[in-house]
């Protein structure tokens, strides 16, 4: 009697022990706290983009004097921009034609010609003036006035202005970057004379017709060729060499921060 007693105290002990540690090791789903799945956000540059690059105006845009064959300034930009965090490919529309004149690029503008590339246009670069001011030196070469210059300097700021109205049409909002003029005549003296105030003088046209435009920008060169010191010319003292679109190519990479494209000008695409 006493055996079966003790029987059946262990027995309900073991039972009573078990559902115990049953009770301990179950979880209590009621207090768990809800989980947010938090949004997942992919950066614009993690699928690369395609831009078109457009160059308009004469001979410094076309590369004329480039000896390595690689585009002048433009070419070697858009190799560059290749390389930057959110570009794919550069398609490169090089527009521009040595000896053409401020004249003869509204003409082209104003024909509708090339308004595809510019229409398509992510980016835009003119440079035009030089032929406007060598003109006047070869039709008054031995009777140079600063007059004249400044005569042909106001027709020069307004056709420049309906440059921009004409491509404005066409493209509204792409940047464009104006692209200043040099002094060529730097590399025969070292001496300040006339045309450097004449280049400050159509420099600052130039300038003045970026700024009616809030997504229009200038881009100074006219330091980078103020001698041949750095061998930045051509064999016919006119027209940049290698180095000297390379550093134009520089400069406009600089530029693009100081006009507002600051993530473009750290490698990363800003259309």
């Amino acid at each position: 009697m006493i055996k079966r007693l003790i029987l059946v105290i262990l027995v309900s002990v073991f039972i009573l022990t078990g559902c115990q540690f049953g009770q301990i090791s179950s979880p209590d789903f009621s207090s768990r706290q809800p989980f947010a799945m938090k949004d997942f956000f992919i950066s614009e540059t993690f699928f690369p983009d395609d831009i078109m690059l457009v160059g308009l105006g004469d001979s410094l845009t076309q590369g004329v004097g480039d000896e390595r064959k690689l585009g002048g300034y433009l070419g070697r930009l858009a190799s560059e921009m290749e390389n930057f965090q959110g570009i794919r490919e550069v398609d490169l529309r090089n527009e521009a034609k040595r000896g053409k004149r401020s004249d003869q690029l509204l003409k082209q503008l104003k024909s509708g010609d090339i308004n595809e590339p510019i229409q398509e246009a992510d980016l835009i670069i003119v440079t035009i003036g030089g032929n406007d001011i060598m003109r006047i030196v070869k039709q008054d070469l031995f009777q140079l006035r600063i007059a004249a210059f400044q005569k042909e300097l106001v027709k020069f700021s307004e056709r420049y202005s309906e440059i921009l109205m004409e491509i404005r049409k066409v493209n509204p909002n792409s940047p464009i970057l104006m692209v200043g003029l040099y002094n060529p005549f730097t590399v025969v003296t070292n001496e300040k004379n006339e045309f450097d105030q004449i280049m400050m003088n159509w420099n600052e046209a130039i300038l003045n017709t970026s700024y009616t435009d809030v997504n229009a920008c200038f881009v100074p060169v006219s330091d980078l060729f103020n001698s041949n010191e750095n061998m930045v010319y051509h064999t016919d003292f006119f027209h940049p060499n290698s180095k000297g679109y390379e550093q134009m190519k520089d400069r406009i990479l600089e530029s693009l921060e100081s006009c507002g494209l600051k993530h473009l000008a750290k490698g990363e695409k800003d259309f």
